[in-house]
């Protein structure tokens, strides 16, 4: 693993709508239809939508990618673009050119991340399709044989072949003694953040959530500086640009 190739990613997404109630009918009866059959006693489809919608790529958007790469160079420099806001369309044309930029600087790049393999990756995937993009020959995993995939997965780094649990980025970062990259936000508050009415507090709402996506790329990336028995970055050498979609 060499840690000028890694492209370390992470994102953050939200529900398509505020609400269940807020959906257009048609929308209704898809996510009833979706989560009929595990939805629990006690729990409705309202309160479900609430918590569950911003994971399910047909029922939510990317509101943050980040993207951290390791510069050439002997100084380590670790350089991290978020590209946030409320135009996913813009987001992921957006993450398509920093990838070919860095693709003309360096072949030979690779994703990482934490749980990629399992959540990010094929999220941005299927949102790409949704927007009518077509899927870059990188990320089109189907028509690759595994062993071609280009994705180093810290999720599945830890699991040493243990398929049975779940270890978060926060827990794993615990672990291995690396500063945990989790503040004021977590996962669960990405989309009532994001669907904040108030215009002004929407906007403060929007840098926090770039913010916080670009600390868990920071905590992944020395969580493989940890895997490959080297120390973890300087803070004086992260640089960290925020673009934000119109």
């Amino acid at each position: 693993m060499k840690t000028a190739d890694l492209i370390v990613i992470d994102i953050e997404t939200a529900s398509a709508y505020p609400s269940f109630d807020e959906m257009e009918f048609i929308w209704q009866e898809l996510w009833i239809e979706k989560v009929s059959k595990t939805l629990t006693i006690g729990t409705t489809v309202s309160e479900l939508y609430h918590s569950r919608a911003g994971v399910m790529a047909e029922f939510s958007k990317i509101v943050c990618i980040s993207i951290g790469c390791f510069d050439q160079s002997e100084n380590q420099v670790f350089r991290i673009k978020s590209l946030f806001g409320s135009d996913e369309k813009s987001i992921l044309t957006n993450f398509l050119h920093e990838l070919k930029k860095i693709n003309i600087i360096n072949p030979n790049w690779v994703f990482a991340g934490h749980n990629i393999k399992e959540f990010d990756i094929p999220f941005i995937c299927r949102r790409l399709i949704a927007n009518h993009f077509q899927l870059p020959k990188y990320l089109d995993f189907q028509k690759m044989k595994p062993w071609e995939t280009n994705v180093i997965d810290t999720f599945q780094y830890w699991r040493f072949g243990d398929y049975k649990n779940y270890t978060s980025l926060k827990l794993l970062a615990n672990v291995m003694k690396v500063p945990s990259s989790k503040d004021d936000i977590d996962g669960s508050m990405v989309g009532p953040l994001y669907w904040e009415t108030n215009p002004i507090q929407h906007e403060i709402n929007l840098w926090r959530i770039a913010q916080y996506c670009s600390k868990d790329v920071i905590t992944t990336a020395n969580i493989l500086l940890r895997f490959n028995n080297q120390k973890i970055m300087n803070p004086e050498k992260i640089i960290i640009e925020e673009i934000k979609s119109t």
